[in-house]
């Protein structure tokens, strides 16, 4: 049975009605000296503490809520949120986890999980979270919008169009919802449909707010003079929009204005998720102990799983962000016994599966790995595979009688080689180059967390790079990785001649919807979306020379990049 709401408490409640937060304030306060396990002056203390902005106070005091009452929802509900919102991702997930556990049953923290799950990538477990939480909430115009931008992401435009319509049907005027709407409309190539739902944002809110939108409308449409004007009479622009106004600044030529925006805006973007930033020492110490570890010796002694009969293959396609994996995706995936797969982080989870298994004398990855040398534990390769495949099907990768082979274009999934080679020693590894510069150059000037964090400063960008180099390069001369180099140049100066040559070495016939594949329907949800939706072309090779005084800093650190894929240092 509930207890009444001590008469303090419903004072300081009608005061905070009344917008009267300082005798809201002092009600709670006299209330808790009295009974500090009060959850509802705990709560009316929450609702002061947020509003005069004391985050780290608000989150403390839902925490004690949820310490004295276990079943409270809307504590859970409220923390993830506040940490949600606040940068404090990995905390979230832990508190909607909790929340979760202490009551199935709570739509609401479905619906944050989902969110959650999503955000990291693991778009099947946020649509199955987001569609609980229809269940149990019901149908609610932000969880309807929000699987409707999961299904997106997943390459699901139909249903993703769907979603969104009966989301607007029951919030019209939204603008999340109108905003995504449109995007979606402007990924698949609707234009005209996207400019009337961006007209329908404008309406139920204000231009400045659908100024980004806008902006990249007008780009897709070849009017980036226009969408300029748009940005640049906005009052103030957030990192997306400074990335923007950056990429429209280099289609027009302005490029020390494009390239003072690229560093402004990932200062602003970093900042925005929580100041992230780049360990380059972490990164260092671990790929030491990568290839301190994976030597020709000690590969030769780590088990190989057994090829798994009757399901789809996976193809891996390993490279730089921005260095033409998802045109390479996009190709193969117009043959008709590929699928793509997208960016899968199935290979990265290995590291977690084998702390899991092997996890005696508290052994790091991958020096746990060692382990598995012995006959009783040699089922640690079948196990990553499994796990693998398990993963797969849940992104309904192997559908019977479909296809014969998926794609996985995760960036930097060449860090994780050996136990892709241990897992599937005989898959087809297709490793895409581009010129190192152009990379650089094109990862800065786009939004992405891949790479622990490299992304965001150029300083970075160019470390994890020349890295990632080095410990493949320890890889393929260590242990005898010989992937198919696909250069991107090369693709663009004989498309049909090195689309064969692709083809060839999968042991897949030579297909010519390979070459249309700009006609493939398939929503590719990167930042490359746009670009494979067009012919092929050569508008963005040699694009780095318009940045060589910013760029030339950084060349003795990425001469054994260029050296190695024959690309010349001395244009910079």
């Amino acid at each position: 049975m509930n207890r009444p709401i001590h008469p303090l408490v419903l004072r300081g409640r009608e005061a905070m009605n009344r917008g009267d937060v300082p005798t809201a304030a002092a009600a709670a306060e006299e209330r808790l000296r009295a009974d500090p396990r009060d959850t509802d002056a705990l709560e009316l203390r929450y609702l002061v503490q947020q509003q005069r902005g004391e985050i780290g106070k608000a989150a403390e005091t839902l925490q004690a809520v949820i310490g004295i009452d276990d079943s409270a929802d809307w504590a859970f509900n409220d923390l993830t949120n506040l940490l949600f919102t606040h940068g404090r991702r990995e905390d979230a997930e832990k508190v909607a986890r909790a929340a979760l556990r202490a009551n199935p049953a709570n739509g609401q923290a479905h619906f944050h999980f989902g969110t959650i799950l999503s955000e990291l990538n693991d778009l099947p477990s946020g649509e199955w979270h987001f569609r609980r939480a229809l269940e149990l909430a019901g149908a609610q115009a932000p969880i309807l919008t929000n699987l409707a931008l999961n299904l997106m992401q997943q390459g699901r435009t139909d249903e993703a169009d769907q979603y969104f319509a009966q989301s607007d049907a029951i919030e019209p005027r939204n603008l999340q919802t109108l905003a995504y709407w449109s995007a979606l409309c402007e990924a698949r190539g609707d234009l005209a449909r996207a400019g009337a739902l961006l007209d329908q944002a404008e309406a139920a809110s204000s231009p400045t707010q659908v100024n980004l939108l806008r902006a990249k409308y007008l780009a897709r449409t070849k009017r980036p003079a226009e969408a300029l004007v748009v940005l640049d009479a906005a009052p103030v622009l957030n990192g997306d929009g400074q990335l923007e106004r950056g990429r429209l600044l280099d289609r027009l030529g302005r490029h020390d204005e494009a390239w003072r925006d690229f560093v402004a805006a990932k200062r602003k973007l970093a900042a925005a998720a929580g100041g992230l930033e780049y360990r380059a020492d972490a990164v260092e110490a671990f790929f030491a102990r990568l290839k301190q570890f994976f030597t020709r010796e000690h590969i030769a002694q780590l088990p190989r799983a057994t090829a798994r009969a009757g399901v789809p293959q996976p193809i891996f396609i390993i490279g730089f962000p921005r260095s033409g994996t998802t045109l390479v995706e996009q190709i193969l995936s117009s043959h008709p016994v590929v699928r793509a797969g997208g960016e899968l982080p199935f290979l990265s989870d290995l590291r977690r599966i084998a702390l899991s298994l092997l996890p005696e004398n508290d052994e790091p990855f991958p020096e746990n790995l060692a382990q598995s040398m012995t006959a009783d534990k040699r089922f640690v390769a079948t196990m990553f595979r499994d796990y693998y495949y398990a993963r797969a099907e849940q992104y309904g990768l192997l559908a019977p009688g479909t296809h014969a082979f998926f794609t996985d274009k995760m960036p930097f999934n060449e860090i994780w080689l050996p136990v892709l080679r241990m897992a599937f020693p005989d898959a087809k590894v297709v490793h895409v180059m581009r010129h190192p510069l152009d990379v650089c150059v094109s990862m800065l000037s786009n939004h992405f967390t891949h790479g622990f964090h490299c992304g965001y400063r150029i300083e970075d960008i160019v470390h994890h790079l020349a890295a990632v180099w080095d410990l493949t390069e320890h890889y393929r001369t260590q242990l005898g990785f010989a992937d198919f180099t696909l250069r991107y140049e090369s693709l663009v100066a004989s498309q049909e001649a090195e689309t064969r040559r692709l083809l060839e070495h999968l042991g897949l016939p030579f297909d010519p919807a390979c070459l249309r594949f700009h006609q493939n329907r398939r929503y590719a949800p990167t930042p490359s979306y746009a670009q494979v939706t067009e012919k092929l072309n050569d508008r963005s090779l040699g694009r780095y020379r318009h940045y060589r005084a910013a760029l030339r800093p950084h060349l003795p650190q990425l001469a054994r990049v260029l050296g190695a894929g024959g690309y010349e240092p001395d244009a910079v």
